[in-house]
């Protein structure tokens, strides 16, 4: 007898371990039908069920009891069952309902897009660009924090939270002491530390890697450059404290700032700690191992050509063609 249950997502069918929530099914089978997640964070336990962007509709209950569930569900918090059906992308009462959250989402977010260093690797962006509204129904002003100082290598821009309590997990599970978390209820509620506690503990780094959005930045890197005129290169060294695998982003010749790596769905894949991420901004300090993989839908990618391919506008263009072999030959190679 399989210990395995059959689940099927947008008409694919897949096997998974038993508890397998619908979401970490649908990543099983990849591409478009992966529900986003600005909460979920597969590396820390808790996490998920805050944001509502996951959210699916099961059209099936199961084998033994077929009836489908009464409301969307989020796929983040809901295990599969023997004979499953699940809608995603091919339901428009899910992608109505997402783009209702999106629009929740975006009613205190302050579109300074142009300004935050987060722009370019940001969920947020990635979802309003899909699923958003051109335009609010939104009348009232816009809720704001006064700053405040958590420390001297990580700035906190509470307008810009989503509060998908990433931070907090990472935070109660990775480190020693946790000194910040969720203050007020309701509306009010932010981000903060207590009695303007500075976060100094030697993973704290790592509550900028698990932010979705530009609320959590590193101070070092802090306007310092846009991302998609970097070029990040995996490395490693041998560290006491953590793994050492790091991913540096470079321009020209200078390491600009230093994060974790992070799979297809851009969560880490092992924390490090702050001496590699703040202290360690030298090539020497590194062995270099290779380009790190970029996918060609990201604005990452976007100076990161391996070979000339000419956009279709200027194939029949001869001079077009050399300036971009030019630029192309500009490239600092790795």
């Amino acid at each position: 007898m399989s210990d395995k249950v059959k689940v099927t997502i947008d008409g694919i069918t897949v096997e998974v371990a038993p508890g397998t929530t619908i979401l970490n099914a649908a990543r099983q089978i990849g591409g478009d039908i992966v529900p986003p997640a600005m909460c979920y964070y597969s590396k820390l336990e808790g996490s998920g069920g805050k944001c509502r962007t996951c959210i699916v509709k099961v059209s099936k209950g199961s084998e033994k009891d077929p009836r489908p569930m009464p409301k969307l569900v989020a796929s983040c918090r809901t295990t599969v069952m023997d004979g499953m059906e699940v809608q995603n992308i091919t339901s428009p009462e899910v992608i109505e309902a997402r783009s209702g959250v999106v629009e929740m989402l975006l009613i205190n977010h302050p579109l300074d897009c142009p300004v935050c260093d987060q722009a370019g690797e940001c969920d947020l962006q990635n979802l309003g660009y899909e699923h958003g509204l051109q335009k609010t129904r939104y009348e009232f002003e816009r809720r704001t924090f006064e700053r405040i100082d958590i420390g001297d290598k990580i700035q906190l821009h509470m307008n810009r939270c989503i509060l998908c309590y990433r931070c907090v997990f990472t935070a109660d599970q990775i480190t020693n002491k946790r000194v910040h978390g969720i203050l007020n209820r309701g509306d009010h509620s932010e981000i903060s530390t207590y009695i303007q506690t500075a976060v100094d503990n030697d993973f704290s780094g790592n509550v900028i890697d698990v932010c979705p959005v530009g609320a959590l930045t590193d101070k070092t890197f802090r306007f310092k450059n846009r991302v998609w005129f970097t070029k990040p290169i995996d490395a490693h060294r041998d560290c006491p404290t953590c793994s050492g695998k790091v991913t540096l982003w470079y321009k020209g010749e200078d390491v600009l700032r230093v994060t974790a790596r992070k799979d297809i769905y851009g969560e880490v894949e092992e924390f490090i700690c702050n001496t590699c991420r703040f202290d360690k901004k030298k090539t020497a300090d590194w062995t270099i191992e290779h380009p790190t993989q970029i996918s060609d839908t990201s604005v990452i990618a976007s100076n990161h050509y391996d070979t000339l391919k000419p956009l279709p506008v200027i194939q029949d263009n001869a001079r077009l063609q050399e300036a971009n072999r030019v630029e192309l030959e500009k490239t600092t190679k790795f």
